[in-house]
């Protein structure tokens, strides 16, 4: 009995302290935050513990201002994450194809992005595209421009792309890593076109990956900070921006603690709706 008890206690003791860190942060904060959005604000002494109200959530739900801001930040990250899926999944594709030395010379073209700060990586977009950036360069060479890029919507869209196209690309190669090559063949040995074989054997088998990189690719691109601040200048905010101004500017931690809760809620609805919906059509394609 006390070695069935011992065998029972193995795995709480081991995963103990991963529980213990998960906790103290990530559960603890996201608690604090929640009721912090329900104190009341005073402008003048800020906000009054132990007093609580709906006010703020109410005051997100109902003024336009807030939907707007929440339209473009998921409007953003949408197309970000198209974008992503049409040039990581072939990247990836062939990536797995590439005998080495070029596939490891092209996997570490792909990874370096990742050392470089975001902030870095956000500043350089903001010289490449500014008005006398290299970009209107080009243009003004062809008889183009100048074009106004930074502070844009298109400016925020390309600079998360290239941020986030390395979580597509590796969770799609590591899928195809799992492709058993005979399959392929066997498809290629029946007469299937190469298209036919793509799109009937291999895009099946690839969706989990596809479909684990759109995620993390949504989601990091909806709680964005630096690029957008940065890309999007003062005018053109996202959610994370709108949070950190309530928080520093206005010092209404409550209405930002609200809004940064409504972004993660939306965020986890849209995200699961999206794997019920990816991870169905691909249980039936397999059948």
């Amino acid at each position: 009995m006390s070695m069935g008890v011992k065998g029972r206690a193995t795995p709480w003791c081991l995963s103990g302290p991963a529980i213990v860190m998960f906790t103290a942060l990530l559960l603890v904060p996201l608690l604090l935050t929640a009721i912090l959005s329900f104190n009341v604000y005073d402008p003048a002494t800020g906000p009054k513990a132990g007093e609580f109200t709906l006010e703020h959530y109410a005051h997100v739900f109902t003024d336009s201002y807030y939907g707007t801001i929440f339209w473009r930040t998921f409007w953003i990250s949408g197309v970000v994450t198209l974008i992503c899926v049409a040039i990581g999944a072939p990247e990836a594709y062939i990536l797995s194809r590439m005998g080495n030395p070029w596939r490891s010379m092209l996997l570490l073209v792909v990874l370096a992005p990742l050392l470089v700060s975001v902030v870095v990586r956000a500043f350089g977009w903001s010289m490449l595209l500014g008005p006398e950036g290299l970009v209107n360069k080009a243009f003004a060479a062809v008889g183009i421009g100048p074009v106004k890029l930074l502070y844009t919507e298109a400016a925020v869209i390309i600079a998360l792309v290239h941020v986030m196209l390395p979580f597509m690309v590796i969770p799609v190669w590591t899928s195809l890593q799992k492709l058993d090559p005979g399959v392929e063949n066997a498809a290629l040995s029946l007469r299937a076109t190469p298209f036919t074989t793509l799109r009937r054997i291999v895009l099946p088998q690839v969706m989990p990956g596809i479909l684990s990189g759109s995620l993390i690719v949504f989601g990091l691109s909806a709680s964005s900070f630096a690029i957008p601040g940065l890309l999007g200048g003062r005018r053109l905010k996202m959610v994370a921006t709108v949070v950190y101004d309530e928080y520093l500017h206005e010092l209404n931690w409550p209405l930002g603690a609200a809004i940064a809760l409504v972004l993660l809620v939306a965020n986890l609805v849209v995200m699961l709706s999206y794997n019920r919906l990816v991870e169905g059509r691909y249980k039936k394609s397999l059948g």
